[in-house]
């Protein structure tokens, strides 16, 4: 019984101590608290509007037929009807953003990732004052 008792007060220490390390292997505030999958696999898909905010009202019936393709190589396109353009991507702040450049008919922008999974990518970026959120899944 002794023993027991001792075991479970050393497992609750242990969990007690472990708390702070694993929540600090969340890397976006939206994302899993552990992804084997490495980051540039996660991207690296064709991905559609699922939702779309500005500034926290959703729009995303504008983004009908929206679609950005993030290759594993840094490669980067769009197409929303008969606009489409490409460019280059990159990870950069320890993998917490994306930074997009040379994009056909857009300016350059950074990316702050909050979610990144196999079946979910959400991000925001700042236009101006504008704050543009999407929510994409796998097309």
């Amino acid at each position: 019984m002794k023993i027991t008792k001792k075991i479970s007060i050393v497992l609750t220490l242990l969990v007690i101590c472990m708390m702070p390390v694993v929540q600090s292997c969340k890397k976006y505030p939206d994302g899993p608290l552990i992804n084997f999958e490495s980051r540039t696999n996660r991207v690296a898909n064709t991905w559609r509007v699922e939702t779309y905010l500005l500034n926290g009202t959703d729009y995303t019936s504008l983004m009908a037929g929206y679609i950005e393709t993030y290759s594993k190589d840094g490669n980067y396109s769009y197409t929303w009807g008969n606009i489409a353009g490409t460019g280059v991507w990159a990870f950069q702040n320890s993998d917490e953003e994306i930074r997009l450049t040379g994009i056909s008919h857009q300016e350059s922008r950074t990316e702050i990732i909050l979610r990144l999974e196999s079946k979910s990518f959400w991000y925001y970026y700042m236009d101006g004052n504008d704050r543009k959120e999407f929510h994409m899944v796998p097309n």
